[in-house]
């Protein structure tokens, strides 16, 4: 598990805008990384449409939001064309990415995949670990949280 205040493990993945990501281009900003198990599943929509929706309020505060899943980047693009989504989603197929931020495990009766997990990182270190969140209301958690700590 990734503890707050530990390094955040580095990433390099594919981006639905066609380019390559890392956590290093994110280094004079804070990033909001959140972990999401299925492009086009009820949660996960539900997550990225209020993430797009609190994106210029979350953007005020200095923050940007990427989302990874492991899914490929032809599911990103139908899934952003879909709901117009304007957060930057990233692939992760081989579960690496997740695995490292602990983001991977037991899903109940979904069996193993990707756990909906959320971490802030400012100057390349955690500085919060969401942990297990609910879909539902967890992007206005988020924005509260960058808000108070401004």
């Amino acid at each position: 598990m990734v503890e707050e205040g530990s390094k955040a493990p580095p990433f390099k993945l594919m981006g639905d805008d066609g380019k390559v990501h890392s956590l290093s281009e994110f280094a004079d900003r804070t990033l909001v990384l959140y972990f999401y198990p299925k492009d086009d599943t009820p949660g996960c929509t539900i997550e990225a449409k209020d993430f797009t929706k609190l994106l210029p309020a979350i953007k005020k505060t200095g923050a940007e939001v990427v989302g990874i899943s492991k899914d490929e980047f032809d599911s990103h693009c139908k899934f952003r064309d879909k709901y117009s989504l304007k957060v930057l989603l990233l692939s992760d197929p081989s579960s690496t990415t997740i695995k490292s931020y602990g983001a991977y495990g037991d899903r109940g009766i979904f069996g193993k995949g990707t756990l909906r997990k959320t971490f802030v990182i400012r100057n390349g270190k955690i500085i919060k670990n969401f942990g297990k969140v609910s879909a539902v209301g967890h992007a206005n958690n988020v924005l509260e949280y960058l808000k108070a700590m401004k």
